[in-house]
């Protein structure tokens, strides 16, 4: 769940981007409640702490008979139209992993077939930080949110929910080909640096699809969080790298086509899951460009259907526009640019030098000479690594207040620290107990008696460390005798600089709070009661043991819920399965009443009656 998903998106009519739109009849039904002893997927065992912290339980049993008609509602609808303009990966994809039409997929079921094709899948509440989305996929882990839209927000939902990434997401990665680009766009998605804006505009747009999706929350307090969403994404300055990306992910993941401009097909989650916006999309009112690295730049409205859509010519082209986008990234380019990026992201990340050296922390401040790095700084714990591997000695309990570094060269010494030989370094005295002053070519001067030094794998020195050291840059001092020991990173330049640290098992990542959680529908009396019925008619329907006979429910019904109209459809699906002519006629009088007294759902009543 990318915050950049539509979720907080108004209805537009048919053209929503969340009408659920899914599936085909031939699909291998699986069996409504699937054994939950079922050995977990080894790929979910894996994942680093830090991930399993947002993970939680699918409560299967909680599904309650409504949630079930508004999933086969929604499955059944568009049956016959996909199968004409989805790509044939997807509906492939449906039968590998084990989509029902009838029933609400079960992770443990759905698991069990994932670890065939080498994915799994996990139940999360609602948006999940756009970094942690995509490094669950760098593990190959589907991120799922397990709640279901309420029959109420049937055609729409606010929030992530299963029908758009269980049935949406789910059976496309059954292409290797789509697999490996989702698995590499989570491996460098999550390394994208964000802005200090991005985190506070994913809280916000998550707290409004809670708030949207919950029962009776007063059009005020929605319109006060709308205000702050829609003054946020207006004010985000300069797009960060997490901002591009997501706009990959939208024109692909979300709304990506095949083929050719003349004649595309269907990819996209967000299209899959609306019938409305799968058929505009096909018509020439759509303009279809071909994709390219450019998408990265276009923005989108996630409140109006898209002007325009991207198409690639076959699935191994994304990872190549994504390997583009990746060589423009910090994580690749590094440099004062990148470093400058991670200042201002203001949260926790990770530089590279030239030797292989990371520092991982918060970056605070870099001078520069000749617009290259001469000294950079972090604030309060940080680490130093290698090959993503902490160094001895050097996480977070050992630079607790931060960690400052002159790189780059020597003054007056063409040849680098780290392409020093032993004879070089002896002879600039550069050696275990040396009292020595060496002077940057940046102005930064560290004086000093030489401890040790720390080498990595292929010989070059990474680190020195000294005492009794003094650093200063012109008039000011950066570091002290006092503070202890001073260890000097070893780099001519920074290779690379990207979100998040080295080695995750250097911070205590385990503390994500959410600012919302997802609300639960109040069950009333009578809200029981209509769930009673819905079940009877299930029971009745797969041939089990009911109290309710068919005609007793609507009695029922009829009574004592009057703007109830999927269950009276439902009603019309058995009685012409029985040929009931009488009590067919009888349901249809009753649905142009509702129709009637309910105009919003004319058409959803017109359509569940065309699919019977």
């Amino acid at each position: 769940m990318f915050y950049f998903e539509d979720f907080n998106a108004e209805p537009k009519a048919k053209f929503t981007a969340l009408i659920p739109t899914f599936g085909y009849r031939s699909i291998l039904v699986m069996s409504q409640v699937l054994d939950k002893n079922i050995e977990t997927n080894p790929l979910i065992e894996r994942l680093p702490a830090h991930l399993k912290q947002y993970i939680k339980p699918q409560n299967y049993d909680n599904y309650t008979a409504i949630n079930q008609a508004v999933w086969r509602y929604v499955m059944r609808k568009n049956v016959a139209y996909l199968s004409t303009v989805a790509h044939k990966s997807y509906l492939d994809g449906l039968k590998q992993t084990g989509i029902s039409i009838d029933h609400i997929p079960n992770m443990y079921g759905m698991n069990r077939i994932l670890k065939e094709i080498g994915w799994a899948a996990v139940a999360v509440d609602g948006f999940i930080p756009p970094a942690a989305f995509m490094e669950f996929q760098a593990y190959n882990v589907l991120v799922i949110a397990s709640d279901i839209r309420q029959l109420e927000h049937l055609e729409y939902t606010p929030a992530p929910d299963i029908i758009h990434e269980g049935a949406g997401h789910a059976p496309i990665i059954a292409n290797p080909e789509y697999a490996e680009y989702l698995r590499r766009f989570g491996e460098i998605g999550c390394k994208a640096i964000s802005s200090a804006k991005d985190y506070e505009l994913y809280e916000a747009v998550r707290e409004l699809s809670i708030l949207k999706e919950a029962e009776d929350t007063p059009q005020s307090e929605i319109e006060k969080v709308e205000q702050r969403v829609d003054f946020l994404q207006n004010n985000m300055g300069t797009p960060s790298e997490m901002a591009l990306i997501r706009n990959l992910h939208w024109w692909t993941v979300e709304y990506g086509l095949i083929g050719t401009p003349e004649q595309p097909k269907i990819y996209g989650a967000g299209l899959l899951s609306s019938i409305g916006e799968s058929a505009w999309c096909m018509t020439d009112k759509v303009k279809k460009l071909p994709y390219a690295i450019n998408a990265a730049q276009q923005e989108f409205d996630i409140t109006k259907p898209q002007p325009q859509l991207y198409v690639i010519p076959n699935f191994a082209y994304l990872s190549e526009v994504l390997e583009e986008f990746a060589n423009t990234m910090a994580l690749r380019t590094g440099g004062p640019e990148g470093l400058q990026k991670l200042i201002d992201s203001k949260n926790l990340g990770t530089i590279e030098l030239s030797t292989g050296l990371q520092i991982s922390g918060v970056f605070t401040e870099m001078i520069l000479y000749k617009d290259k790095v001469a000294y950079l700084q972090t604030k309060g714990k940080s680490a130093l690594s290698y090959h993503e591997k902490e160094l001895v000695g050097h996480g977070t309990i050992n630079h607790p207040d931060g960690y400052g570094s002159a790189i780059g060269k020597l003054k007056g010494i063409n040849l680098a620290i780290e392409d020093m030989s032993p004879k070089d370094l002896l002879a600039y005295k550069i050696s275990e107990g040396s009292l020595v002053t060496l002077e940057f070519e940046g102005g930064i001067k560290v004086s000093g008696e030489i401890i040790t030094g720390t080498r990595n794998l292929k010989g070059k020195i990474i680190l020195i460390s000294f005492k009794e050291c003094t650093v200063s840059y012109e008039e000011r001092i950066l570091f002290k005798p006092e503070w202890g020991i001073y260890h000097l990173a070893i780099g001519k330049k920074i290779t690379s600089a990207f979100a998040g640290p080295a080695d995750f098992n250097s911070f205590d990542l385990i503390q994500h709070k959410i600012s919302s959680t997802t609300a639960k529908p109040k069950i009333s009396a009578q809200r029981q009661e209509l769930e009673d019925l819905y079940l009877a008619v299930r029971n009745y329907r797969e041939g089990k043991n009911t109290k309710f006979s068919p005609q007793a429910v609507f009695d029922i019904l009829k009574k004592s819920h009057q703007k109830d109209w999927l269950l009276s459809v439902e009603l019309y699906e058995l009685a012409k399965d029985e040929n009931n002519t009488t009590f067919k006629t009888e349901i249809l009088q009753h649905l142009e009443q509702v129709k009637a007294q309910h105009p919003k759902v004319k058409h959803l009543i017109e359509d569940g009656l065309e699919l019977v």
